[in-house]
């Protein structure tokens, strides 16, 4: 795929950390979720690795829903919404205003081997989503201009959809699971010294039994009983 009229993975995520708020969630997954956690990590960061391919949007529906005071922003990949373009239906059917999906379109299944997606350069994500209701589409392929309009764009009015150009990268291994935050933000733990415990030697276990008693043969006493005459 030519790099041409593309933007580079990285810096377009390093755009969207950089314009994100305090109370944001933000929800990355796929090959945006391995360049997301190489920046600073806050509470409300919810990397979906491992995930259930093309659920992003539907767990960002969710948190929409369950927290409307809050901007949730799901950062999605063309493979993992081409598995589930029925999510975005969901999202303006239910007025999600507080919900930002910003789709980095590579043109391949990156995370797998980098194969190619199905309908490669003829799926037009910005259509879909305008026809599933979203009130404000975008699409960028220009770097400088994601950077400079993407504070404007997280602030449109919701559900917003961005379809963002990216390069696709190859032989990079796939995002692994951060663990939880606790375990993130927290300092490691040194583990306390085992004790080494003395191994007693045991005699065998058949030496352990208690012996058995010898069984006597007693032969059976004679019998002392004897008829009694009766009286004459």
């Amino acid at each position: 795929m030519s790099a041409a009229a593309r933007i580079p993975s990285k810096d377009a995520i390093v755009a969207v950390h950089g314009a994100r708020g305090s109370s944001d969630i933000v929800i990355t997954t796929m090959s945006p979720a391995r360049d997301w956690m190489t920046l600073p990590q806050q509470p409300l960061d919810i990397v979906f690795v491992p995930s259930a391919m093309g659920h992003a949007t539907s767990v960002g529906l969710g948190l929409a829903l369950a927290q409307p005071n809050r901007r949730v922003i799901v950062c999605n990949g063309d493979g993992s919404m081409l598995m589930n373009l029925g999510s975005l239906v969901s999202i303006a059917g239910a007025g999600a205003t507080n919900l930002v999906v910003l789709l980095f379109d590579n043109g391949v299944y990156e995370v797998t081997g980098s194969q190619p997606t199905p309908g490669l350069g003829q799926v037009d994500f910005a259509a879909i989503a305008r026809g599933s209701g979203f009130t404000s589409v975008f699409e960028f392929s220009d770097l400088e201009s994601w950077k400079s309009e993407v504070a404007t764009v997280l602030a449109a009015p919701g559900p917003v959809f961005v379809t963002l150009r990216v390069i696709a990268e190859y032989g990079i291994p796939g995002p692994r699971s951060p663990g939880p935050d606790s375990r993130r933000r927290a300092p490691p733990r040194r583990r306390p010294a085992r004790r080494q415990r003395r191994r007693v030697r045991r005699p065998p276990h058949r030496a352990l039994r208690r012996p058995r008693r010898a069984r006597s043969r007693r032969r059976p006493r004679a019998s002392t009983w004897s008829p009694i005459s009766p009286a004459s």
